[in-house]
């Protein structure tokens, strides 16, 4: 070949001529993680998926690019899916609908999928539109659900013809059991896919559902990762671990915020810069009609199931003067207004009670309901799942054991939250009324009862057939003693605060 060949050839190499052209690509990535209502929350002053709908059409009017990307949590828990619309639960099913509209394109797992039954859980696979995908999470054969990628890549382009290719790898942690769900080591898949996809792909993103801390050890251990997009906390986060600083980011739960991230890869040089900003959803953001009308046509349908099982969702059962506060990082953590609330509720349903417990994990709201008019489908946002109270005789050994066991379950769902009862000083034992408990003595206790069904981590030795159960009196659904206590005049509301709650209905 001549010289001037060469010289000519070296410089199609260099410039990039005959190929595609060299350009900063834009990506944009709208994240969220954790949401469990269609609707907006806090009074209808944040959150709502049409809303969310809205501002990801916003994104993609600047940037083509623009992909809505869940970091698990979405088919359950939620109110509108415990209703039963046609013989059967909603189940998620209204989730899957406006997620839908609102244009949701990738999606990982999160530990609340798992609590639908199976062939719930497969039908809300077949109706998403998004594509789902997990590197840890399969089925009871060890093998990928139906419609689930075991990791994804997909392709950006800009306006010049320049590309980048993206990875996302899947993880969630494995907190809920199920005897058709396996799953595989977060951190170990971590590991092995980032070794496969590295050389495949210019951006490489694990969306993941798993704790901050197993997030950060990811981000130490897997430093071919370029950026995590969590969930599972439900509060909003942002910071950098491992020797590459990678970012970790975590949004509100429910849509209250989303993060937006704008990627930039340069295909010259091989950079990725990322500019993240953390995007409140409020009533500034108006809601995107269809996404709206979605949201409408399945609250109206769980609305007409809740009022064949017995309840008024619209109906307004007490003004509160105080927030009541069901956070997940309240109530799992301290007493609220609202706990005092329900364990007063407990204690009102059964008279002959000493004391009561429930687990702050039948609070799913996840919100905090601002003063003012309280609802029977609050009440429903509240406690989803409802559940039936019970009248147990136990002995002061047992309840002893129980709320020791509450107390190691700080942080989580098993943490017990209890009326009447509180730790000595010093936390060496335990009071109820004021008096250190008898280990001999036979205790009346208003219960919820999952706790008595051994379901709960860590206090799975509580079932009807412990030592030291005795009789075993069957109340009513929580909720409607929830309910009740709301509309009961006087003194038993007081105790939140100063005419905290006045009764606006009549009892039936």
């Amino acid at each position: 070949m001549k010289l001037r060949s060469w010289v000519s050839l070296l410089f199609l190499i260099l410039c990039g001529c005959g190929g595609p052209a060299a350009e900063n690509v834009p990506v944009t990535i709208l994240q969220i993680n954790d949401v469990y209502e269609i609707s907006p929350v806090q009074g209808g002053k944040e959150g709502g998926i049409a809303r969310l709908a809205t501002l990801r059409q916003e994104l993609a009017r600047e940037d083509p690019n623009t992909f809505l990307i869940l970091a698990g949590d979405v088919f359950s828990p939620s109110a509108l899916g415990t209703a039963v619309v046609d013989g059967q639960p909603v189940a998620g099913a209204q989730m899957v609908a406006a997620l839908n509209a609102a244009g949701l394109n990738y999606a990982t797992f999160g530990n609340h999928e798992f609590d639908l039954k199976e062939d719930q859980f497969r039908r809300r696979l077949a109706e998403s539109h998004a594509v789902w995908f997990s590197g840890n999470v399969r089925d009871a054969d060890g093998k990928l659900f139906d419609r689930v990628k075991d990791y994804v890549i997909f392709s950006a382009h800009g306006p010049k013809g320049g590309a980048v290719r993206i990875g996302l790898i899947g993880l969630t942690i494995d907190s809920t059991k199920q005897p058709w769900v396996t799953y595989l080591d977060p951190l170990a898949v971590a590991r092995q896919q980032a070794k496969e996809l590295r050389p495949q792909v210019d951006v490489l993103i694990a969306v993941t559902h798993l704790s901050l801390e197993q997030d950060q050890q990811i981000a130490a251990a897997v430093p071919e990762l370029d950026l995590i997009l969590g969930g599972h906390e439900h509060e909003n986060w942002q910071l950098h671990r491992g020797t590459h600083f990678t970012p970790i980011f975590k949004a509100d739960a429910n849509a209250r915020s989303a993060y937006i991230h704008r990627l930039v890869y340069d295909t010259a040089n091989r950079k990725l810069h990322l500019d993240s900003t953390l995007r409140r959803i409020t009533g500034e953001i108006a809601e995107e009609p269809e996404t709206a009308k979605i949201v409408k046509e399945w609250t109206d349908r769980a609305f007409q199931a809740f009022r064949a099982a017995g309840f008024e969702p619209a109906q307004v059962v007490a003004q509160s003067a105080v927030s009541l506060d069901g956070r997940e990082s309240s109530v799992r953590n301290r007493s609220t207004a609202l706990t005092d609330l329900i364990g007063r509720a407990m204690l009102r349903e059964w008279p002959l009670a000493d004391a009561a417990i429930f687990n702050a994990g039948s609070i799913r709201i996840d919100d905090e309901i601002p003063p003012g008019p309280i609802t029977q489908y609050d009440v429903i946002r509240i406690l989803p799942f409802g559940g039936k109270i019970l009248g147990v005789e136990m002995k002061g050994h047992l309840l002893a054991r129980v709320l020791e066991a509450g107390r190691k379950n700080l942080g989580r769902g098993g943490f017990l939250q209890t009326a009447n009862l509180e730790a000595s000083a010093g936390g060496s034992g335990w009071l109820l009324a004021g008096k250190p408990l008898d280990p001999k003595k036979t205790y009346r206790i208003a219960i919820a009862d999952f706790l008595m069904s051994g379901g709960e981590q860590g206090i799975e030795f509580l079932t009807r057939k412990a030592g030291g159960v005795g009789a075993v009196t069957t109340l009513r659904d929580i909720r409607l003693a929830v309910i009740d206590e709301m509309k009961a005049p006087g003194k038993s509301v007081a105790r939140i605060g100063p005419q905290a709650f006045s009764s606006t209905v009549s009892s039936p």
